[in-house]
């Protein structure tokens, strides 16, 4: 149980301390507001903040809606537009861009919330500064935390891509090690299965030999009969450890250790050793690559200690011929004088690793029934010119740049992966592929969220710049209104006059009463841009001032 709540608990308490942090902002604008309702201004803001900051994790587009509607709950305040819910609807809005990949229905979130403050801006016929409100702070508030949002997701998915490679890579690593360890295994085994099962195949050979001797007593004979099945069994123990250790058919065959020895030298020991066998070379010599080399031994090898285990009572022709570019090895067995069809016509495990070591090489292998017989030809280029086995993986590596540290070495045979930027065509692993997405969204966030203000800013600032400097010179300073004497001409009573009047006076201004054929002109008795201040109306008949007086910024 401890378990289950812990997880659900974090989230929780983040969410307690997002509302405990937006509570005091809100809590701070209504001790600072002038008329404030405690019901309205207070209690009503913290309950839809208690509803909001939850849905910011299961729903933050209707987290962003129900604060966007205290902002604009805020437009129909007579005082001023502003209040202190701007800073929960960027908290909202910045809770949305980085809890929401996409980005299509949050910007129509936004612009659905902007709507509706300019709207309400409308329906309520506010006064200019609440436009000015409601076209600059507002949409900031939403569009410029929405996209730090989506900046910091970007950033997250990234580093967590950045570990997830890491890890995939320190697995393929291990795979890298196990395939070798592997690969070490089938060397051994193939080695085990060649030179010690040729040896014991011969041993076994030699023993039945001696059974034969005439200077013998029954008691050696039994001895040396018991000597060559245990012989016999060892041989079968090694194909069945050979078997466990080797991978399965069609897997990546090494070329075993080193050979020094040399196909006279076995064919020299085989004689020796009973076995009825006669070989000839034909052609030249050629210079071989020991690899092809070894191959050759191989074939021989293979093919000697089939022959005898299979058909011990045969005689075995072995045939080398020098070809031009390649060289034919033939290996031929006679029927047993026994009779019966030869038990060698089974492919065995030795047949089939010596069909991947000879096609690894470049050449061809073909074993079946001959004549009478059974018969193993094999032709080697004289320099291993194909691989046709599958190679092992090597590590796979993140793209390094020209100027980074060297990356870690690859094991001996491993051929390294392809650098994508020097070799043209070259793919990259899929790994790296997911990276250089997440680094691309990643990037074109970062590239939006610096980019999307300098729009906004050449959108909105004209404008902007343009209200203010209209608000801002039409101010008549409360001490020159006061020296503002009627039936004075506009002529003299020009210096204390602003440059322009005010353009966009209430129509509860407008509407007062007024001299009959006078026009009256407005100015601002102060340069408060954010609040509603009092307006000074002067009516003038002609050039000559007839009445003054003060419209307050409160609505009766």
């Amino acid at each position: 149980m401890l378990r289950t709540l812990i997880p659900s608990a974090r989230p929780a308490c983040g969410d307690a301390a997002l509302w405990v942090v937006l509570a005091a902002a809100t809590g701070y604008g209504f001790r600072d507001a002038a008329t404030a309702s405690l019901t309205l201004d207070l209690l009503l803001p913290l309950a839809v903040l208690a509803v909001a900051v939850p849905w910011s994790r299961r729903r933050p587009g209707a987290a962003v809606v129900l604060v966007n509607g205290l902002c604009a709950g805020g437009l129909a305040d007579t005082a001023t537009p502003g209040n202190a819910h701007v800073l929960s609807l960027a908290a909202m809005s910045c809770l949305l861009g980085a809890r929401v990949a996409e980005a299509r229905r949050p910007l129509l979130v936004l612009a659905g919330c902007a709507a509706v403050d300019l709207a309400v801006c409308a329906v309520l016929r506010a006064q200019p500064v609440w436009w000015f409100y409601a076209l600059t702070v507002l949409p900031a508030a939403l569009l410029l935390p929405w996209l730090a949002g989506r900046h910091w997701r970007g950033r997250r998915q990234l580093v967590r891509e950045g570990w997830r490679l890491a890890r995939g890579l320190e697995e393929r690593q291990h795979l890298v090690a196990e395939r070798a360890r592997l690969t070490e295994r089938a060397e051994i085994a193939a080695d085990m299965h060649d030179s010690l099962g040729h040896a014991l195949s011969l041993v076994a050979l030699r023993a039945g030999a001696l059974e034969l001797s005439p200077d013998l007593t029954g008691r050696d004979r039994a001895d040396l009969a018991d000597l060559r099945g245990t012989i016999a069994d060892a041989v079968e123990q090694l194909r069945e450890t050979v078997a466990v250790l080797r991978d399965p058919p069609g897997g990546n065959t090494g070329t075993g250790l080193p050979v020094d020895d040399t196909v006279e030298a076995l064919l020299s020991r085989a004689v020796a050793s009973g076995v009825p066998v006669r070989w000839e070379r034909h052609g030249a010599s050629p210079p071989l690559s020991s690899l092809v080399e070894r191959g050759m031994y191989r074939v021989v090898q293979e093919a000697l200690t089939n022959a005898t285990k299979h058909a011990p009572d045969c005689s075995i022709s072995v045939r080398i011929t020098h070809e031009e570019g390649r060289t034919r090895v033939s290996v031929m067995n006679a029927v047993p004088s026994t009779g019966g069809p030869p038990q060698a016509n089974r492919v065995g495990r030795g047949l089939t690793g010596l069909q991947e070591r000879v096609t690894v090489l470049g050449g061809s292998l073909r074993t079946g029934p001959y004549k009478d017989g059974f018969g193993v030809t094999a032709v080697l280029p004289h320099q291993a010119t194909a691989r046709t086995g599958i190679p092992s993986p090597g590590p796979v590596t993140a793209p390094a740049t020209p100027t980074g540290p060297p990356g870690p070495a690859l094991p001996s045979g491993t051929a390294p992966h392809p650098d994508p930027d020097l070799v043209p065509g070259a793919d990259l692993p899929e790994s790296a592929q997911r990276l250089a997405t997440v680094r691309s969204d990643a990037r074109r966030r970062s590239t939006v969220a610096f980019v999307a203000p300098v729009v906004a800013a050449l959108f909105f600032v004209p404008s902007a710049v343009y209200l203010a400097w209209q608000l801002t010179t039409s101010v008549l300073p409360p001490s020159r209104f006061d020296q503002l004497v009627t039936g004075r001409p506009r002529a003299e009573l020009a210096p204390l006059l602003p440059d322009r009047a005010y353009p966009y006076p209430s129509d509860h201004a407008r509407s007062g009463p007024r001299p009959p054929g006078a026009r009256c002109e407005f100015y601002r008795s102060g340069r408060d841009l954010l609040d509603e201040v009092d307006l000074y109306r002067l009516c003038w008949s002609g050039d000559t001032l007839l009445t003054k007086d003060t419209v307050p910024a409160s609505r009766p």
